[in-house]
């Protein structure tokens, strides 16, 4: 089962565009909870928990220092979770769906990208990278390429060189990329970065944006 923290009631979701956010490794789906009100607010937002328990809290796939994997880890928790939101869409009937990964969260976002790219309308990494595989990369450059986000800190020393190189080759390659660099963030959620990444939602999903009253 997936625990799931939801921005907005159930009655209030349906033919709202979707969020669905994921968190980093070592922490949990309340550190994507706590920016709901960062992000655009006719968006529903649904933060998830990733299903590996790390020391008390949880990641999507076991990493080391490196930033490798177990590539089977990664599809069996992939497919878990377009599983979900199969059955999130058929309840509520969102708009459209879009994606924010933060740090492993980004990997997982561009995994599902990857695996489905027609299913998405746009995506925000921040602080994050991009898996390197050979099974997935055969399959590239993506045909539907989406707006993309990629928010960092060029000082952030939790994501390796050559990680951030293979990045953004491959953002380059794949999405329609909006880049942007922060200092003094490292590897946190800055606001200027969260209100840059609400920006680019709002402009690039329909009904993110709804005027007051």
């Amino acid at each position: 089962m997936t625990i799931v923290q939801w921005s907005k009631d159930e009655s209030a979701r349906d033919q709202t565009p979707l969020l669905v956010m994921l968190h980093g490794y070592g922490t949990s789906e309340q550190r994507m909870a706590d920016i709901f009100s960062s992000m655009p607010s006719a968006m529903t937002c649904a933060a998830l928990r990733a299903p590996l328990e790390i020391s008390g809290d949880y990641g999507w796939f076991l990493l080391d220092y490196f930033l490798n994997n177990d590539f089977a880890d990664v599809v069996k928790v992939a497919s878990a979770t377009l599983s979900w939101l199969d059955t999130a869409m058929a309840r509520h009937s969102f708009s459209s769906i879009s994606l924010l990964g933060y740090s492993q969260g980004m990997a997982m976002a561009t995994t599902l990208l990857r695996l489905r790219p027609q299913a998405f309308t746009a995506a925000v990494g921040l602080s994050g990278f991009v898996l390197k595989n050979d099974l997935l990369a055969a399959m590239e450059p993506l045909e539907a390429k989406i707006p993309f986000f990629w928010g960092r800190d060029v000082a952030d020393l939790v994501i390796n060189p050559d990680a951030v190189d293979f990045t953004a080759n491959w953002l380059e390659e794949n999405t329609e990329l909006t880049a942007a660099t922060y200092t003094g963030v490292g590897h946190r959620l800055g606001a200027a970065e969260l209100r840059d990444a609400a920006a680019f939602l709002t402009g690039h999903v329909p009904y993110a944006f709804v005027p007051a009253d």
